[in-house]
């Protein structure tokens, strides 16, 4: 037997080693207009640049605390767990948990926590089993400062939760999946006999090791079917059942939560013969908020860049990069190709910002306040084509968000579709010191050209 931590959720940001479901099968290519964590690995060679992967976000992650709230819920089998926001009240509930030991874990949202270190005082591991003698010395050293991982960039992000788990002795560690599958039209079960380690390696090695099994989403999950996924993934005897009620629970939680995608690995069977999800990637679909409310309202903002946060007050889509040309472009499939043609001229991107239907004069302010505040943008390039939403109209935005903000940085716009003349003569009527252009390709040449100049 070997001895794990208890359950991890780890966020879904864009990372390859975060694809683990997602490289199993065709199916989970369906996940990639909604799981940055899949884009990156659908990159196009390097015309792509690297955080583009997170433009297509449509998922909420949590806490692992809060999502093994929602799990036992379901009657899904978890850990003995509990979070502790003090010193002291880490010292006086890890007295409540079995054995001499309790797991300490850090609550970011980033993976590798447990190669991390903590940036005030280089305290090594964001993951530590611990003698209940010895929590508050080590729960000093990581509440309330900065983890740093592989996955958070130097910055790292604020540590101000600590989750207490048993430690538990691991018997057999096996892996199951929830995705959406475009392929069969709804629900994939994946499932493999082996699990705790990479899954695209068992993938790679033994193709045949990987389990999949549709679900009928008008049918639902059934008896039969959790059953039958059970045996194939080794379980036998009495814990037939046992597996098969805690798959069903876990469809549960997929369907009901409106989640994007639920990964357990390990599940684990232990040596006292639980079956139990001892670590989870969980991420909930943002576009199901008005229904899911109260899971939603447990989103927290200290763990997310603050220029994004403000962004989507403003209905903005936002994602900063580490270019010099600003980009401001109406709808997610041109600025994709507004970010694929700069970087195809020589030039790099320094954010993906869409303005989407939200191309009024307080979005266009507060779009260009926040590009403006880029030190490394040495260009603004607004590529803008007006089907729904007329250019006139833009054009009037635009003028007033440059005009409020003040246009300190080289601005080129291109211009393009319904009222198109109308649009370019308010743009050259406003005085805007401005490169102004109908053409593609013209405007994204002379917005690098700028950015180098």
């Amino acid at each position: 037997s070997s001895t794990h931590p208890a359950f991890t959720v780890r966020p879904l940001r864009a990372s390859s080693e975060r694809g683990e479901a997602a490289k199993l099968s065709q199916a989970a290519m369906s996940l990639v207009s909604a799981r940055s964590s899949l884009c990156r690995g659908l990159r196009r060679g390097s015309v792509v640049p690297p955080a583009v992967g997170a433009v297509q976000r449509r998922f909420l992650n949590l806490h692992e605390y809060q999502a093994q709230k929602i799990f036992g819920d379901f009657g899904v089998g978890v850990p003995k767990n509990t979070p502790v926001f003090s010193v002291q009240e880490a010292v006086e509930k890890a007295a409540d948990f079995p054995g001499d030991e309790v797991v300490v874990k850090s609550q970011v949202l980033a993976g590798g926590r447990g190669l991390g270190h903590f940036k005030e005082n280089s305290f090594q591991g964001g993951v530590h089993i611990v003698p209940k003698a010895k929590v508050g010395e080590v729960a000093d050293k990581m509440l309330g400062k900065t983890l740093v991982t592989k996955q958070t960039g130097a910055e790292g992000k604020p540590n101000n939760i600590l989750l207490l788990a048993e430690k538990v002795s691991i018997e057999s560690e096996k892996y199951f999946a929830i995705l959406m599958d475009r392929g069969s039209g709804g629900p994939l079960l994946i499932g493999s006999k082996t699990g705790g380690t990479s899954i695209e390696d068992i993938a790679a090695a033994d193709p045949s090791a990987i389990i999949k099994q549709p679900v009928d989403i008008k049918v639902g999950m059934t008896t039969e079917i959790a059953e039958k996924m059970a045996t194939q993934m080794g379980y036998s005897g009495g814990q037939i059942q046992e597996a098969a009620t805690l798959i069903a629970n876990l469809y549960k939680v997929f369907i009901d939560c409106d989640c994007t995608m639920v990964e357990i690995n390990p599940l684990a069977t232990l040596t006292d013969g639980r079956v139990l999800v001892c670590d989870s990637k969980v991420g909930f679909d943002d576009n199901a908020e008005f229904r899911q409310k109260a899971i939603h309202e447990q989103r927290d903002f200290s763990q997310e860049n603050p220029i994004e946060v403000e962004a989507k007050k403003y209905d903005l889509n936002y994602i900063k990069l580490d270019g010099d040309v600003a980009c401001m472009v109406n709808g997610a499939g041109l600025a994709m190709s507004t970010m694929d043609l700069l970087s195809l001229l020589g030039g790099s991107p320094a954010n993906f910002l869409d303005v989407g239907g939200a191309a009024n004069v307080e979005a266009m302010t507060a779009a260009f306040k926040i590009i403006s505040g880029d030190p490394n943008v040495k260009s603004i390039f607004v590529n803008i084509f007006g089907g729904i939403a007329r250019c006139d109209h833009i054009a009037e935005a635009v003028v007033a968000g440059v005009k409020a903000v003040g246009a300190s940085k080289p601005l080129v716009i291109r211009l393009e579709g319904t009222n198109v003349e109308k649009g370019m003569q308010i743009i050259k009527d406003s005085g805007l010191d401005a490169f102004l252009t109908n053409d593609f390709t013209t405007g994204a040449k002379e917005a690098v050209r700028r950015a180098s100049a």
